[in-house]
């Protein structure tokens, strides 16, 4: 599934983030509730994750301003506040959960699940292909194939690709990358990004005679047919 996970805590963020992954999950995250709310306006997400207590805009008013516009993924609550009336409170938000720090991540994914198996047409299947012209990515192998060549990637450039190829045509800018695949909330200045387009080039269009991964000199990167 794509989730969304709003939390300003980098320990607890980390530790839900590797373990959502580890399962097939996969997890943007957002560190305040601003833009956490931008995102979640702007992204069609399976489920959200959503920390009570956030910096610049807390969770209860971004679960309100998605319901107010009609945004009905599922939404799990965490929160240290624990007693009653704050669970009901994040319920009557529009929260479907609510989950109390500190918890077992069984516990979170049990939840999920649960949440899952009540809206089947809301949470589909997680997808295990992704395809693009004549790419094709298996994300249960992590394997990468353009016509009837194996394309060998590194942990990095196999999530960059599948970020790009699961949003086909949509521009990434470096910071957008760096934050989605390297967890940098700031523009480090540091040229990664740069290098590891340039050798997913060389592997996935090299002596291609339709390069689908294109370069939009200062706004960023995306995969998408070439216009000649």
């Amino acid at each position: 599934m794509q989730i969304l996970l709003i939390e300003d805590d980098s320990a607890v963020a980390d530790f839900i983030k590797k373990g959502l992954q580890q399962v097939g999950h996969c997890i943007e995250h957002m560190s305040n509730g601003k833009q956490g709310l931008s995102t979640a306006i702007d992204n069609d997400f399976d489920l959200l994750i959503v920390d009570r207590m956030l910096p610049e805009l807390d969770g209860l008013s971004i679960v309100k301003a998605l319901r107010a516009i009609g945004k009905d993924c599922p939404i799990i609550f965490l929160s240290a506040l624990g007693d009653v009336d704050e669970r009901v409170k994040g319920l009557k938000a529009g929260g479907d959960d609510y989950l109390v720090k500190p918890f077992a991540f069984s516990e979170l994914l049990a939840r999920i699940e649960v949440l899952a198996k009540r809206a089947p047409k809301m949470l589909p299947i997680k997808e295990t292909m992704l395809a693009f012209s004549d790419l094709r990515m298996d994300l249960l192998k992590r394997q990468v194939t353009r016509g009837d060549r194996v394309i060998e990637l590194h942990t990095k450039e196999f999530n960059l690709l599948e970020q790009l190829v699961r949003n086909a045509g949509q521009v990434f800018t470096r910071t957008m990358l760096l934050e989605s695949i390297w967890g940098y909330h700031f523009d480090t200045k540091t040229n990664v990004i740069d290098v590891h387009i340039s050798n997913l080039r060389k592997k996935i269009d090299e002596g291609s005679s339709s390069p689908i991964l294109q370069t939009l000199r200062g706004t960023g990167y995306k995969v998408d047919h070439h216009v000649k």
